[in-house]
């Protein structure tokens, strides 16, 4: 391995949401595993690339140019045979924030917004914060898996001005195959829904998994799509605060770029756009390394939980660094799981309940780490619950 991703990094001070526990309630001496970014480094190449911008001094306004665009473009074209064209982009301070935009400026007060629970709960905030209705089309978890409800989703598709779809899928690591795809796509179609695609997990799946942009299945499809890309999940840039956002569909780009606007936010940063052009340019081998890395950890936890608590089951998950435990057979409410993960484990997970429909008895673990420090939250899980 070229890329060491076991050495442990302090980010305490370092204004890391993540590890501002004390001021969250959190005991000290927690154990965040919680927020999705990574405790690992950034790609050699976007540090480099990072501080020789810092270096020339001068932090102005700045905009994408023509060689930015190359780099996006072919490395959607090398990855996911996705033809990107430059009139299709609009760059936003991150993906949340365009959800939130694509909400205003595609639909009206009390339109449906249709939503996969469990899911990201900042779609559902951004459904309820803009006062839309918020129609849920929960998964089906059986045997293990997630699948989706069809007869469901068609009959809320029907109410629905707008459809997020979250693929892959964050918190159950679904990779959605081709054909269920297609079929969200042409029920969608039929009934005249619009759909933002968020697609920020693609470039972290495993094998012998394989991400479909949603858009390259149908040119019908591109029509009425919006999709959401960064790199920030991919290489730990989410502080960075930028996205690259594709719509096809002229008419709706500028509808979403006349709310953009009105919403007062300005061009890029700098120093996002510096970091995107260098991590897709130079950071293919980083990212096969780091594959690799989480691999490994997810089969850590996996073999931890069965020999040590068989009662905690992974959803072993297909893409993201996000691991979904099925802690139901722990048979213990949860508020009271809440409170031994954290005071007693002096942990810091994610509660399924704030995943919305389907997530009672789920915890949320990030494993994107040093090896080390995945461990040492396994032992903590494991001294709290022997008993």
């Amino acid at each position: 391995m070229r890329y060491n991703f076991d050495k442990v990094i302090n980010r305490h001070g370092t204004y890391s949401m993540k590890y501002d526990y004390l001021s969250r309630g959190r005991p000290e001496g927690t154990l965040p595993m919680w927020v999705a970014d990574m405790d690992i480094p950034t790609p050699p190449c976007v540090t480099e690339s990072l501080v020789e911008c810092a270096r020339q001094g001068i932090f102005g306004y700045s905009e994408p140019d023509a060689a930015y665009f190359e780099v996006v473009q072919n490395w959607f074209a090398q990855r996911f045979a996705w033809n990107t064209q430059r009139e299709w982009l609009v760059v936003t301070p991150g993906i949340v924030t365009a959800i939130y935009i694509a909400v205003r400026a595609l639909t009206e007060k009390c339109d449906g917004v249709l939503i996969q629970q469990p899911v990201y709960h900042p779609f559902e905030f951004a459904v309820k914060d803009t006062g839309r209705k918020l129609l849920v089309n929960q998964l089906i978890y059986e045997n293990g898996r997630y699948t989706i409800d069809f007869d469901d989703f068609e009959n809320k598709a029907k109410q629905a001005k707008l459809f997020i779809l979250c693929s892959p899928h964050n918190p159950v690591g679904r990779v959605w195959s081709k054909d269920e795809l297609t079929r969200m796509g042409e029920i969608c179609l039929k009934h005249g829904t619009i759909i933002i695609a968020d697609e920020i997990w693609q470039d972290l799946i495993y094998v012998p998994h394989q991400h479909q942009v949603f858009t390259t299945l149908a040119p019908e499809f591109a029509d009425i799509t919006i999709t959401a890309t960064a790199p920030s999940k991919t290489f730990n840039l989410a502080g960075l605060q930028l996205s690259n956002i594709f719509i096809p569909n002229q008419a709706l780009k500028r509808k979403f770029t006349k709310e953009y606007n009105a919403c007062g936010l300005g061009q890029a940063s700098m120093m996002g756009l510096v970091s995107c052009k260098a991590a897709y340019e130079h950071g293919t081998d980083w990212l096969d390394e780091l594959i690799v890395h989480l691999n490994k950890n997810m089969l850590l936890l996996q073999t931890f939980l069965e020999k040590n608590i068989p009662k905690i089951k992974l959803i072993k998950p297909e893409g993201t660094y996000l691991a979904w435990l099925d802690c139901s057979s722990l048979g213990i409410p949860t508020k009271e799981l809440n409170e031994i993960i954290t005071h007693k484990a002096k942990l810091w997970l994610h509660c399924g309940t704030r995943f919305g429909k389907g997530g009672e008895g789920f915890q949320r673990i990030n494993v994107a780490c040093p090896q080390q420090v995945l461990t040492e939250a396994l032992v903590r899980l494991k001294s709290a619950f022997e008993n």
